[in-house]
């Protein structure tokens, strides 16, 4: 029995040698897919000095893939041209597409994580629309550049690395859609443009970045709270089109004109963009009061950059029957409308998706 015992013993410690002096396979990386739709990152201008002026859309996803060949060390990258446009012409059609897309990419295992390269200009209306839409936990990442890929110290391979580390990263899992742009990772939601040509232009002014990258890896400092991708309640499987809603800026004596142009256009929903606390003149709350009595929905936001409109503050959005934005932009406003009406008209419904959205 002590020699048997023995014997195993020795087979056992043969075996343990064996497998030590084999060396260890490294994990592969994690399989990223970059969405490409256009935008400045893959723009080139006149001359390396050319900042402005310059032609958005151009440079294929091969290209951007092949001009940044660090991508190799931190993911498995795939490139699909899925637009080629500047992103002042990006539509809700757009969106429709895309988020189908993003949504077919990472119901499949071999998909980690996917980028999108995107104009900056409608960015953060993109990265909102997804955040609603995409029902995945896995990273979505949008990126774009400040400069056209031909220019002295472009932007945009930079950024691409650090978009797809991120996309690529455990970190970034359940966070909703991000946007990493200049080291910083914002949430769709809180981000905005801030400026027209500088390169930090990206900010989420009211409530902080979520983190930022350092040397290719993310540091996050805090969490989004309101619901996003798996946790929303909207479907665009086989939504053809979005409920067409329209934004009406206020000014001084801006009037009612723009709002009876949207309802004669047919329009479901209008936000208006008030001033103050989403402020109505006498003129816009006439035209906005008849608006809602042919059914379409009102939205109170505010031009103003920083806080949130109070409900019943500037109005009496309960004898209204008017919604309000919380702090949402207009333009992400805008989205969040368009999408509470492919599932109901019940003003007091699209205010509770505004209070959790």
């Amino acid at each position: 029995m002590t020699r048997r015992l023995n014997a195993l013993v020795v087979a056992f410690l043969a075996l343990a040698f064996a497998a030590a002096a084999e060396p260890l396979q490294p994990a592969p990386l994690p399989h990223v897919m970059i969405l490409a739709t256009g935008g400045t990152i893959a723009g080139t201008g006149a001359t390396a000095t050319t900042t402005v002026g310059y032609t958005a859309a151009t440079i294929g996803v091969e290209a951007l893939i092949a001009a940044v060949p660090e991508l190799a060390k931190v993911a498995r990258v795939s490139g699909e041209q899925v637009f080629q446009i500047a992103s002042e012409n990006m539509t809700p059609d757009n969106w429709l597409r895309l988020g189908r897309r993003v949504n077919e990419l990472l119901a499949r295992d071999d998909v980690a994580g996917v980028v999108i390269t995107h104009g900056t200009d409608t960015l953060e209306e993109t990265a909102y629309f997804l955040d609603l839409v995409v029902k995945s936990a896995k990273p979505i990442v949008l990126v774009g550049a400040m400069r056209p890929a031909t220019a002295i110290s472009a932007d945009g391979p930079m950024n691409l690395y650090n978009a797809v580390a991120l996309a690529a990263s455990r970190e970034a899992v359940g966070r909703g859609v991000l946007v990493c742009m200049n080291d910083r990772i914002d949430a769709a939601r809180d981000v905005t443009k801030t400026n027209t040509v500088a390169l930090d232009t990206f900010r989420s002014p009211e409530l902080g970045v979520l983190g930022m990258m350092e040397g290719g890896r993310p540091a996050f400092y805090r969490t989004a709270d309101r619901a996003h991708t798996t946790a929303t309640e909207f479907d665009i499987k086989d939504l053809r089109e979005l409920p067409k809603v329209g934004i009406a800026l206020a000014y001084a004596g801006s009037g009612r004109i723009a709002i009876d142009a949207m309802v004669a256009a047919g329009v479901k929903g209008i936000v208006n963009a008030g001033v103050g606390d989403g402020s109505l003149s006498v003129e816009a709350r006439a035209a906005l009061v008849e608006a809602r009595a042919k059914g379409i929905v009102v939205v109170r936001a505010s031009r103003i950059p920083g806080g949130a409109v109070a409900r019943n503050g500037e109005a009496d959005d309960d004898a209204l029957d008017f919604v309000v934005a919380d702090n949402l932009s207009p333009q992400k406003a805008r989205i969040l409308l368009a999408l509470a009406l492919t599932r109901t008209t019940d003003t007091r419904e699209i205010q509770r998706m505004f209070r959790r959205y």
